[in-house]
């Protein structure tokens, strides 16, 4: 598919060049007819452009959607290698996407049931939550409150979020049913991005 974006592009291009080199000089008034001519075909090659940049957007968006997950207008991907927060989050934007935040109980059971298949069966993954601008104030990566909430409260594992200053990064645990823990920052766990269909 992408090849034949730009292919078209190439087309469309060698034919200007050889309408320009074939057009035979006119007289001065149709300098004028002239430019004008040159600005549409400028402004059709820049929307071919621009379409060939959102086919290949798609393309790639399909790609991950292949490889990863999809619920509702959300992919997910998986990445099992592990990284601190901030990295694990860089890494996501480098893609296109963000750090996952699960909006419901049912797409963060369909989450859970993903990435123990795809990372581990007990691994914690990396969340798009964090709570380093106010304490106790969980937000997610656009800075907006979360609505979803899916804190282990089992008086086992002790309450969540629980770590205070010390750990502002949540994680969904495997091993916890998917239920989510409060983390360092710092620690390095697999995460998972999640990338907006449109």
């Amino acid at each position: 598919m992408e090849c034949k974006g730009v292919c078209m592009l190439m087309l469309v291009l060698m034919l200007l060049n050889c309408s320009l080199q074939q057009t035979p000089p006119k007289r001065k008034p149709a300098r004028k007819d002239s430019n004008a001519a040159i600005e549409e075909l400028q402004k059709q090659i820049n929307d071919i452009v621009e379409d060939l940049n959102h086919l290949k957007e798609q393309q790639a968006l399909q790609r991950v959607c292949l490889k990863g997950t999809k619920f509702n207008s959300k992919c997910f991907l998986a990445d099992p290698a592990k990284k601190s927060y901030h990295t694990a989050s860089e890494d996501c934007n480098a893609l296109g996407g963000v750090l996952g935040v699960p909006t419901s109980a049912d797409e963060n059971d369909l989450l859970r049931d993903y990435l123990r298949l795809s990372v581990g069966r007990d691994e914690q993954v990396w969340l798009g939550i964090n709570d380093m601008v106010t304490e106790n104030t969980w937000a997610d990566p656009t800075g907006g409150g979360i609505q979803f909430k899916n804190w282990d409260t089992s008086n086992n594992g002790g309450r969540q979020p629980d770590g205070g200053r010390s750990q502002n990064c949540a994680v969904l645990s495997g091993a916890g049913q998917g239920k989510w823990l409060d983390e360092n920052c710092s620690d390095e766990k697999a995460s998972v991005c999640q990338f907006n269909v449109v």
